[in-house]
């Protein structure tokens, strides 16, 4: 069913009634983008705006602000249409050209599949997207795709589902996004593993079922206690755990169902963080507690921002059943995370604005926002800065290489490949000539000009910021210029009958070749002088220490030939 430009509006106007004048130009943007994209259409047959507008209304929906939402019918018309940026920002605001913009820079990005370079490519989202809007904008564009995904190739079905499941998925979960995490991560599912997800919605349709209707038979008795002990403005709910979460846990218990108490949780919101703790005593009153099984994720939130209460009960009938509770602002922040505060700042003094206090960057935006409450400076303030000590490069093809801050085109050459960089005579930075000792910037595009029979120089080690690279320059060199191949040992010892043959065993344990032995007696002791063909020197080192343990050996002298 085609989403009108009116309903995501109309839906805008619910969270911000009185800003007419950003529905307004919300309205502006769809009809933009609509003739924009005029005669476009998607694999599905299906016009191009339609996908455009879902994602302005999933916008919308997480309570963004006008711009965040003009922003999802706009995303696609610089990259797909004749449009240029700077017709975006006469039309709309620098900001929403920003945006757009940011959105179309995240797209560009390609991943390979590799999993070591997964989160590189996530944290260069984050670090390089410096509004978050552009990774909600991104995150609700995707989340179309994947909802639609199945009217692509199927080889391009998994490549895409694959970059969702490892990239925007854990993106999503690090931002605190429960539900979009969640949806992500259970579309990309059964492109991934189609008999895991064929074996899961047909063995969990029945439990699923037979769950949800014990959980609608202990609600009334629940109810009844949080009213006897007077919390007031309660909601019940059922909180169904997803396919892919379930089978990942199925796995852990190699797939038995009975160790599942969570398949369908019953969700208590309550008021205040009082009474989270007010209800969860209730429960225990009421039911005794599994051992092990209480989580207090409200004095220890998840390192993603998530709070609640949760314990299973041995409930009617002695049946494990799970109870998550939490307040009305944490359900809001665990559906939404990141996205939530938004909402949060329009009512401030809400008792759920204390679930975002564990993400210290959300901290620092809802600081920013209390400084400059609806002003432009709130928009350029806003800001992630969580990878100061790191920087995130793109090679020519999309590539992105995490190195750290103050890295140069050397160190970018050499963690693509050692031939690389040892053949390295010249760099490109977004295009332009620059000289190799360039500190690189995230989000910088690095094109590096090679040469054969290039070797590498000295000077090379006090630019390069890597241990790595400075390892790879120096082993060069010393290839070029080759070090000594031997050690002498001179040994002094005591005068004794097989001295020389003991030495000789110790060598050749090591896979030590001896060149040359020579001895004479001093004093009454023996003066033995030994060429062994040893190149390292920490091999050479391990050597002597062996010898110092010979019978009768007093000293030992090495050095390298």
């Amino acid at each position: 069913m085609a989403i009108s430009i009116s309903a995501v509006v109309g839906e805008y106007l619910k969270h911000f009634p009185d800003d007419s004048a950003g529905a307004e130009t919300i309205y502006k943007a769809g009809e933009f983008a609509r003739k924009a994209h005029r005669g476009q259409k998607r694999k599905s047959g299906h016009d191009y705006f339609e996908h455009t507008a879902q994602v302005a209304l999933t916008l919308a929906l997480w309570r963004l602000d006008w711009q965040s939402v003009a922003s999802g019918f706009l995303h696609d018309v610089v990259e797909d249409c004749d449009i240029s940026a700077q017709t975006m920002e006469e039309t709309f605001g620098p900001h929403v050209r920003s945006l757009v913009e940011g959105v179309t820079k995240i797209g560009s990005l390609r991943y390979g599949g590799e999993k070591e370079s997964a989160e590189s490519l996530r944290k260069m989202i984050l670090a390089t997207s410096k509004d978050l809007r552009v990774i909600f904008i991104k995150l609700a564009d995707r989340l179309h795709n994947m909802q639609t995904l199945s009217f692509l190739p199927a080889q391009k079905q998994k490549k895409i589902a694959l970059e969702t499941f490892e990239i925007y998925a854990p993106l999503a979960d690090r931002l605190g996004m429960q539900n979009i995490y969640g949806e992500l991560s259970d579309l990309a599912f059964p492109y991934l593993n189609p008999p895991g997800h064929s074996w899961i919605v047909k063995t969990m349709s029945e439990s699923y079922e037979e769950r949800e209707k014990y959980l609608r038979r202990i609600e009334p008795i629940v109810r009844q206690q949080i009213e006897r002990v007077n919390v007031q403005n309660v909601a019940i709910d059922y909180r169904a755990k997803r396919h892919f979460s379930l089978y990942k846990k199925l796995v852990r218990f190699d797939m038995n169902l009975d160790q599942i108490y969570d398949l369908i949780a019953m969700r208590i919101l309550v008021p205040t963080i009082d009474d989270c703790y007010t209800v969860l005593g209730t429960l225990h009153q009421l039911w005794p507690p599994m051992p092990g099984r209480i989580k207090d994720y409200i004095a220890m939130p998840k390192p993603n921002g998530y709070q609640s209460l949760h314990t299973t009960v041995f409930c009617v009938d002695n049946r494990p059943t799970e109870f998550q509770i939490r307040t009305h602002g944490m359900h809001e922040y665990a559906e939404r995370g990141a996205a939530a505060h938004w909402l949060y700042e329009s009512k401030k003094g809400s008792s759920g604005s204390s679930s975002l206090h564990d993400l210290s960057w959300i901290n620092q935006l809802q600081d920013w926002q209390r400084q400059f409450p609806g002003s432009e400076e709130f928009v350029s303030a806003l800001k992630v800065d969580l990878f100061s000590d790191r920087i995130f490069v793109l090679s020519p093809k999309g590539r992105v290489l995490d190195l750290p801050i103050g890295s140069t085109p050397l160190d970018f050459a050499y963690k693509i490949h050692t031939d690389i960089g040892s053949s390295c005579v010249g760099a490109r930075i977004n295009n332009k000539i620059v000289s190799l000792d360039t500190p690189l910037q995230s989000g910088d595009m690095v094109e590096i000009i090679t040469q054969k029979n290039r070797a590498p120089s000295a000077e090379w080690t006090r630019i390069v910021k890597t241990q790595f690279a400075k390892k790879k320059i120096r082993a060069a060199i010393n290839r070029a210029n080759p070090r000594p191949k031997k050690t002498e040992y001179k040994i002094t010892s005591q005068e004794r009958m097989g001295l020389l043959k003991d030495i000789s065993v110790v060598i050749s344990r090591n896979h030590v070749s001896i060149v040359s032995v020579s001895a004479k007696n001093e004093k009454g002791l023996v003066a033995t002088r030994i060429i062994v063909d040893v190149a390292n020197k920490e091999k050479a080192e391990n050597l002597m220490l062996k010898l110092k343990k010979v019978e009768g050996v007093k000293t030992i002298a090495m050095r390298q030939l």
